[in-house]
């Protein structure tokens, strides 16, 4: 059993190979020869040089290579997407009737007699919901166009072509080979997974493949020890799709197209979708109700063929039987439940894409999120300013933020958020009380960032920020800027930094960075005036101010949103790119148990036996590749569990697919969008809450009409049973049984308007098949106790017992079906004591009470001769209501002792 996981993550997650974290591992050896071998050899390795690839080399390596393209599956032909929509058992049942009922009722029927009654309504049914499924699938087949569309784009790159042309040359980024020369800039899209060979204050942006806020550093220098980490982990590899934040680069492309972890990407989420929870459920039932129908139907057809001796009528009557037993709503109900809860789940922020999705969420257990953004406000902030004793300082803000307001530089994210805090430039007239004289860039080699300011007395003042281990190593001396309001230094005590408060600021430093935090030190110098000859030399001999820690931080609606979720049953996974550190502080701040951390590279080298075994007892799951969150939504799904995947990112686009129910957001990339089965208008777990309860009461309603259904019909064709074989006419003529049937079908409509009780609501709901035949075994026979006894009154009170009172017989028993089994909704829709616990909304009341009125009326209409009925006389319904009671009260009691025994209703 537990190699059939392996084969479904192989055969859905393409490159999925142990230890090559989703790439191909052809594709990831190369990538790893790349990173650690120097210049000279990867020219030898990749067949190239400095001053680019010829003509001929371009295209041998097309040949060899194709074209640098995302691996696309080509959607089936819109007409095989339709024809594939009518392959479900249940449609292919209703259609097998219908064209039936087509051949008996209009064909060979006497002119004059014809009745396109059950073909027209069995036709509708068949249609709206085969032409839904179809309109889902056709559009879900887009989401990989949209992940192609993303890499329209150009590059820069160096060419040798001779006598024709030689140096730089801007190309489709799909006539990239292996080998080529890319050069980079700031704003450039990577078109390849490249090895940087030259670069200077280059920063990349990996979030859409990490989860990563902050843009990483990327440098040219080798890296011995390559074969020993993930391939985002390497320094000196840049991966196609990733964006350049900031300096320039050269780079050699090392795998394109279909090899790039972009392209894995791409080609796992084209092709057809895994079943979800909702399309197993769904087969179960129709495979459930298929099967009573295969043994009743040809019951009824053997016994009345014998006893009545006309088998033409005997078919036909079998065959208004099968109708009878197919619940041929079920579509209809189906889609218009789905169709309701996505209407008002719309009103509050859900938008439903898929609407399957709208049961999946409610049998959702566990919901995978990534951890920016969701739990967090994916903004960064300026958490923590603390001077070199520990202690909150407010005056370390304020260098900061000087600092950051007269830089030049590029402001990144930490600038933004030193910047965002305003009270301190109106504090300290950041650009009145000092003016920029000087600056010394920011560059990866130092790590820092200075600028030199005149204050009014004519001093310089240098204040330089940077990382911690490059700025303590600057600092001779520290100081507490203590209370004053002032930035005036000859104010404040200045203490040498000796080993004591070097081993303080390295132990504050460790804590901040076990909170999560991202810390910077700042430090300053006073100069007397002089010449404005600053550079990185005159960053010496400072004094060191305190720290500033920066983070992104919780969502103040997280944390309830969390809780509100354990309550409903649905406990929280969360799959991150990020690093296990900061996802764990975040965690404990929404309250979700940190019980186990597992991080990327251990995950690689365990085998699905050992994940599987753990799986259940880890809530954080951290340094994540994207084809890893896809494994880990597999394997979840393989336990049992109904699986919610939420994502906005292209490495999330697989895992968005895969999970049982995909959630994405309106700001999401495109390709999240669509391999989404929801989004949400707001990032925000709150709003996904309420997702869930209202997924959990429209799969209610759908149960309640499928259990309603499957256990009158099951009734009712026991009574049919019995009926046929002692009386001797038919109990009731195929066009009362369709009558019957289409009136019933009509007083269910107004279901996807009713309620559910607040206890279903507290639990994932899943399908449970042999939940519904038990269900059908023991409160279908109900109905047949009192269908007997009203054959009894029938029979023996009002002597419609010859085939002369046939029609006496029949109407009686149609008006006592459809009002038992119309008055059974409001049995079977609660737990609890209808119409004194728990009353159903009006829609359900009204349409329920005005279908047994047309019921009792049809008999006393002109519309009762074609219909072979007659007018019933008052005292027949004394006994019905005699009857419909007892009816009732022995269905409370069944109903009581059925919730004891199984722990189950609906």
């Amino acid at each position: 059993m537990i190699t059939k996981i392996k084969e479904q993550v192989k055969s859905k997650i393409p490159f999925y190979k142990s230890g090559a974290n989703g790439f191909n591992d052809a594709a990831v050896n190369k990538l790893l020869e790349a990173s650690r071998e120097n210049i000279n050899n990867l020219w030898q390795i990749l067949d190239s040089n400095a001053t680019g690839l010829s003509e001929k080399q371009v295209e041998d390596k097309l040949d060899i290579f194709g074209l640098n393209e995302i691996a696309h599956e080509k959607a089936a032909p819109w007409y095989r997407q339709l024809l594939d929509a009518f392959v479900n058992p249940f449609i292919v049942v209703l259609v097998i009737i219908g064209i039936v009922s087509l051949i008996t009722d209009v064909v060979i029927a006497k002119p004059g007699e014809e009745d396109y009654t059950s073909v027209i309504i069995l036709s509708i049914m068949v249609l709206l919901s085969s032409i839904l499924r179809f309109w889902q699938e056709f559009s879900s087949n887009k989401a990989a166009e949209k992940l192609k569309s993303m890499v329209k784009t150009t590059a820069t790159v160096m060419r040798d072509m001779g006598l024709r042309f030689s140096g730089k040359k801007e190309i489709d980024i799909k006539e990239i080979v292996p080998g080529d020369i890319v050069l980079l800039s700031a704003g450039d899209m990577i078109p390849a997974d490249c090895r940087i060979i030259q670069s200077k204050d280059l920063f990349i942006s990996q979030s859409m493949l990490t989860g990563e806020a902050l843009p990483v550093e990327k440098r040219e220098h080798p890296i011995e020890d390559a074969a020993k980490r993930s391939p985002l982990e390497l320094e000196n590899i840049c991966f196609m799709g990733t964006n350049v934040v900031s300096g320039t680069a050269t780079a050699i492309a090392v795998t394109t197209g279909n090899l790039t972890y972009f392209g894995s990407i791409g080609k796992a989420i084209t092709g057809k979708r895994a079943e979800t929870s909702f399309d197993k459920g769904i087969k179960k039932v129709s495979w459930l109700l298929i099967r009573f129908m295969l043994v009743m139907v040809p019951l009824v057809f053997i016994i009345n063929g014998f006893t009545k001796g006309s088998w033409l009528e005997a078919f036909l009557f079998a065959l208004s039987i099968a109708v009878g037993l197919t619940p041929e709503m079920l579509p209809m109900i189906v889609t218009a439940n789905l169709a309701k809860g996505a209407v008002n789940m719309s009103k509050r922020k859900v938008i439903v894409k898929r609407l399957n999705a709208i049961q999946n969420i409610g049998a959702m257990d566990i919901l995978c999120t990534d951890k920016t953004g969701t739990l967090t406000m994916d903004k960064i902030v300026l958490e923590r300013h603390l001077n070199v004793f520990g202690d909150d300082d407010d005056e370390v803000m304020k260098w900061a933020y000087l600092n950051s307001f007269h830089q030049t530089g590029l402001k990144n994210l930490l600038d933004v958020a030193v910047l965002e805090h305003a009270e301190v430039h109106k504090c300290i007239r950041a650009d009145e009380s000092f003016i920029k004289i000087d600056e010394i860039p920011f560059d990866f080699q130092r790590r820092r960032m200075s600028v030199i300011l005149e204050e009014k007395n004519g001093k310089h003042l240098l204040i330089c920020k940077g990382a911690v281990e490059e700025m303590l190593d600057l600092c001779t001396s520290a100081f507490d800027p203590g209370e004053d309001k002032q930035l005036h230094v000859e104010n404040d005590k200045i203490v040498p930094m000796d080993d004591t408060i070097r081993e303080l600021i390295l132990n504050t430093s460790k804590k901040l960075n076990k909170e999560g935090l991202r810390v910077l030190l700042v430090a300053i110098k006073e100069y007397e005036e002089r010449p404005l000859t600053y550079s990185v030399a005159d960053e010496c001999n400072l004094i060191l101010t305190g720290f500033i820690g920066f983070l992104d931080p919780a969502k103040p609606s997280a944390k309830p949103a969390i809780e509100g979720l354990h309550k409903l049953g649905v406990s929280i996974k969360v799959l991150t790119g990020d690093n296990e550190v900061v996802t764990k502080k975040i965690c404990k701040d929404v309250g979700i148990p940190v019980n186990h951390i597992l991080l990327g590279n251990e995950l690689e080298k365990m085998s699905d036996e050992e994940v599987l075994a753990q799986i259940d007892d880890i809530t954080i799951m951290a340094k994540l590749s994207p084809i890893q969150k896809s494994r880990i939504v597999k394997l979840l799904q393989f336990k049992g569990h109904t699986v919610g995947f939420m994502g906005d990112g292209i490495n999330d686009a697989a895992a968005l697919r895969d999970a049982d129910v995909g959630i994405s957001v309106d700001t999401a990339v495109d390709i999240a969008k669509e391999s989404a089965d929801i989004i949400l208008l707001e990032k925000d777990l709150m709003v996904l809450r309420k997702g869930v309860i209202y997924g959990r009461r429209t799969f209610g309603n759908i149960i309640k009409y499928i259990k309603m259904t499957a256990s009158s019909n099951f009734g009712n064709m026991f009574s049919m049973l019995g009926a046929s074989a002692f009386l001797p006419f038919l109990p009731m003529l195929p066009i009362q049984i369709l009558m019957n049937n289409l009136l019933y079908d009509i007083s269910q409509v107004s279901i996807p308007w009713d309620r559910m009780d607040a206890d279903f609501l507290e639990k994932p709901q899943k399908w449970d098949a042999s939940g519904i035949s038990r269900f059908m075994i023991f409160i279908g026979p109900i109905s047949s106790i009192f269908d007997y006894a009203t054959f009894a009154v029938l029979w023996f009170i009002f002597k419609a017992n010859s085939p002369e009172h046939q029609n006496f017989f029949q109407t009686g028993w149609f008006i006592e079906s459809l009002l038992s089994q119309t008055l059974i909704i409001h049995m079977i829709r609660t737990r609890k004591v209808p119409f004194i616990q728990s009353w159903a909304t009006a829609p359900v009341v009204a349409l329920t009470s005005f279908i047994m009125l047309i019921g009792i009326l049809i008999p006393f209409s002109s519309f009762a001769v074609s219909l072979k009925m007659q007018p019933l006389p008052f005292s027949f319904f004394l006994w019905l209501i005699v009857i419909l009671l007892s009816y009732c009260l022995l269905t409370q009691f069944i109903k009581n002792w059925f919730i004891k025994k199984f722990n189950q209703w609906l």
